[in-house]
């Protein structure tokens, strides 16, 4: 990969099995053990048979980074993902709020965010995924011309949008 080209993980949420292999991958890249809930890909289940991977989207105008008061998260120049500082991050939250899918979250056991950081370019749950042949995430190259912002949904949005493509409107919604 050269410099200055930036990526993002697309996502076919109806290909997605549940196997939950990018968040071991994930988990045993960054913490050194298997620890899907410090994964910064995660694999949400809010409706049976609707499996959804949730992870940063690399939006182009990264609203959690101008959200962070103290400047602990930045832009990485080689991949265009976002990367924590962990010794400046204060784990206020600004940067989940900011962030039109809710994708970052604090450190289960530490005090600073977590979000996808494309492990320097060569993300490892991608890997899993197309190796176990189900291919729901795929490693693109950024084009500006297009906004794959629309994958910055909430797990309960996207979960709503996969289930009404697979089951119809069958009727409402019960909380």
């Amino acid at each position: 990969m050269s410099k200055e080209e930036r990526f993002w993980i697309s996502r076919d949420y109806s290909k997605c099995s549940g196997c939950r292999r990018c968040e071991i991958v994930c988990s045993l890249r960054h913490e050194g053990k298997i620890w899907p809930e410090a994964s910064r890909i995660r694999v949400f289940m809010l409706v049976p048979g609707v499996e959804v991977p949730h992870l940063c989207v690399q939006c182009h105008d990264y609203p959690c980074v101008k959200a962070c008061p103290v400047g602990a998260l930045s832009i990485s120049p080689e991949t265009g993902a976002v990367l924590v500082d962990k010794e400046k991050c204060t784990a206020c939250g600004v940067c989940i709020e900011a962030c039109p899918g809710k994708v970052p979250y604090i450190h289960p056991a530490e005090d600073y965010a977590v979000i996808c950081d494309l492990c320097g370019g060569d993300p490892q749950c991608v890997k899993v995924c197309n190796e176990g042949g189900w291919n729901a995430l795929k490693l693109l190259k950024d084009d500006k011309n297009y906004t794959h912002k629309v994958y910055a949904k909430t797990p309960e949005e996207i979960t709503r949008m996969v289930a009404v493509q697979l089951y119809g409107e069958l009727g409402k919604e019960v909380v």
